[in-house]
């Protein structure tokens, strides 16, 4: 029977050449073989190998000071990255806009299930997520920086029946690193108490195929027949070496905030208590007005930035949980997601699913409704939420899933960098201004595709916290402002474009600028009535 080698993290980065491709599979801490990859990095301080690593991963896999993403953010030992995001990392960030490394962005879900057409031996990844966006090789081709422009293009359009596609070209893996948490004496690899599936299995099939090896770090090797084959995620006889983790506390979180909670992995179930209400501000405001926009028995989605840091509070302060069904991309269904760092992840989650099956939902199906973090819009009804400055963190799952949302709700201020604002039962008032306009002539970067979204019939929304804007075939359109702004002075002046505005502009309802409010069930209860 072939077994894997049981080694040492040293022994594993003896066994990562120079001038190869490496791919790490994780999201956040979440997965993160943070024993080999502290070897991996000091090596490289200390000895200069090994170096010229092309590096592969789908999602953001960094909480700021750790993780993969992290720990490969040096000059010399990263030469290439190709990844899905890596705003978590302002290392990783400074390197690209500072043109020390070649980087190319591609959709985290693309990146996810491009693992099953590599495995497969075909020609690509095949999809039109993406088209009319940066990704669009006639657009950016996904290179994030003047130095990766000088290069070939990694995704190309292909034609199929007269009709559109990207083809996301396969990248031939060398080193495959992942995590379980037990190994039997076979090199069998299970993941109870991770908190993501992720798509294990399909970026080690993508590997065996180019002859590459796989590395996976664990907490504890048990003796063979003693784990569940239903539990076992990956087969040994696809493990080429096993590492125990030296200090698991430290190198083998479940996430970055905490060691183990057994809630978070589905094992247990934790003790429903009321949480308190997060506090009135800006952000939640723009939550309440984005909400209202939905109605009862529908599946949705929430983005990183305002989306995730209150709309699974407001779900809950609102008592809505019975009305909506809230998924996150990395394959969880229910529950109660965590937020910043800890991203993707969900306590007393109902289901947990591979992260790659889950963009086969929100690629395929489409979700119902997806509340996404924008930097900008301009008068096309392009978004930009991948670059904003010098600073481009990338898309993760956003391209993915607003290419077929049924309805996109985009939260933002109006605009950044210093705004106050206050809120009474009169509507709002501007303390202070920001200084970074929003609404521009043409976004930076094109992350959503207004014309395409727009032929698509979808509905799209642009929420802010003084004015709503709906997406027509003619550019946004002006369709609600709040009581208590001057729609000259605080909304037309503040644009660097004339918008639509419709005949029957509404003012927000008041009530949302109110400490409790308790009023979006009756509204997503009416707009069912409506329909």
């Amino acid at each position: 029977m072939r077994k894997p080698d049981f080694i040492t993290a040293q022994e594993a980065v003896d066994r990562i050449e120079s001038n190869t491709t490496i791919c790490t599979i994780g999201m956040t801490l979440v997965s993160a073989c943070e024993t080999i990859l502290k070897e991996l990095e000091n090596r490289f301080l200390e000895t200069g190998q090994p170096n010229q690593l092309t590096y592969v991963h789908t999602c953001g896999q960094s909480d700021r000071k750790s993780g993969a993403v992290y720990r490969m953010a040096h000059e010399g030992l990263t030469k290439r990255i190709i990844g899905g995001h890596w705003g978590l990392c302002p290392k990783m960030m400074d390197l690209i806009s500072s043109n020390k490394i070649e980087a190319y962005n591609l959709p985290q879900g693309q990146m996810a299930n491009m693992f099953h057409s590599m495995a497969l031996r075909e020609p690509g990844k095949i999809s039109k997520v993406g088209l009319g966006t940066y990704i669009d090789p006639r657009i950016e081709g996904g290179k994030m920086n003047d130095r990766t422009k000088l290069l070939g293009d990694i995704v190309d359009v292909v034609t199929i029946d007269g009709e559109e596609y990207l083809r996301y070209k396969e990248i031939p893996i060398d080193t495959l690193l992942i995590r379980g948490t037990y190994a039997d004496e076979n090199g069998n690899i299970t993941t109870q108490e991770e908190a993501m599936v992720l798509e294990l299995l399909p970026a080690v099939m993508a590997t065996k195929r180019f002859g590459g090896q796989v590395i996976c770090q664990v907490k504890q090797v048990v003796k063979a027949g003693t784990l569940s084959p239903k539990d076992v995620i990956v087969p040994g006889v696809l493990v080429d070496a096993v590492v125990v983790c030296d200090d698991a506390i430290e190198n083998h979180r479940q996430t970055s905030s905490w060691y183990y909670d057994p809630s978070y992995s589905g094992q247990a179930w934790a003790p429903e208590s009321k949480t308190e209400p997060i506090p009135l501000n800006v952000r939640k405001v723009i939550g309440r007005r984005a909400m209202m926009e939905l109605e009862p028995d529908v599946v949705i989605n929430v983005g990183t930035g305002i989306p995730n840091d209150v709309i699974g509070a407001i779900i809950a302060e609102e008592n809505i949980g019975d009305d909506v069904t809230i998924t996150v991309e990395s394959g969880i269904y229910g529950g109660i997601p965590a937020g910043g760092i800890d991203f993707g992840i969900s306590q007393n989650a109902q289901a947990l699913i591979p992260h790659d099956r889950q963009f086969e939902y929100y690629n395929g199906a489409g979700i119902d409704y997806t509340f996404m973090g924008a930097g900008e819009m301009d008068e096309k009804g392009n978004v930009n939420a991948t670059r904003m400055g010098d600073k481009a963190p990338g898309a993760g799952g956003f391209i993915d899933i607003t290419a077929r949302a049924k309805n996109v709700i985009f939260c933002s201020t109006f605009t950044g960098k210093g705004l106050k604002v206050e809120f009474d039962e009169n509507g709002m008032h501007i303390v202070e201004e920001g200084k970074i306009r929003k609404m521009v002539k043409a976004v930076q970067q094109i992350s959503y595709n207004g014309k395409i979204a727009a032929e698509m019939n979808q509905n799209m929304v642009f929420v802010t916290e003084r004015a709503v804007f709906r997406l027509t075939s003619e550019g946004p359109m002006l369709v609600e402002i709040a009581k208590g702004v001057d729609l000259q002075k605080d909304i037309l002046d503040q644009m660097d474009f004339v918008p639509l505005i419709a005949d029957d502009l509404k003012y927000t309802d008041t009530r949302i600028y109110m400490e409790n409010w308790s009023g979006l069930k009756e509204i997503i209860q009416k707009t069912k009535k409506e329909k």
